[in-house]
């Protein structure tokens, strides 16, 4: 059970960075937090980019790097966490973006990362 989601993960993650780089980008700005970009050097989009490369990354070394699948969790659990802010800015601005578009839908997704988070941490043991 742990392989499979392990690599249901891996396989979101690739295909999220893709989304990311290409068709949903403008969605990801909306879950861009304020205050990166106001005292940050960079703007919404290069934010969506970036996270998307490492998104990608993430899931290919989870296919591909079998040795280090515990290191990779980790980060992984860690990288869900560092974004959860977004999440919650994106419900506290009311911000719509991937079918999100009232308050409850928005707040309903924010239990879905503790998830993640999990899913990440539990897959690599």
């Amino acid at each position: 059970m742990r392989s499979v989601v392990r690599w249901t993960l891996a396989a979101a993650m690739v295909f999220a960075g893709t989304a990311h780089l290409t068709f949903a980008r403008r969605d990801f700005q909306a879950q861009v937090p304020d205050v990166i970009v106001e005292r940050g050097p960079l703007d919404r989009d290069a934010v969506v980019v970036a996270s998307g490369v490492v998104e990608a990354a993430f899931g290919l070394a989870l296919l591909t790097l079998p040795r280090e699948r515990r290191r990779i969790g980790a980060a992984l659990a860690a990288f869900f966490i560092a974004i959860f802010p977004g999440n919650i800015d994106q419900w506290r601005k009311g911000r719509s973006a991937f079918g999100l578009d009232t308050d409850r839908k928005r707040f309903v997704r924010l239990f879905f990362q503790p998830l993640l988070v999990a899913a990440a941490w539990w897959s690599t043991r």
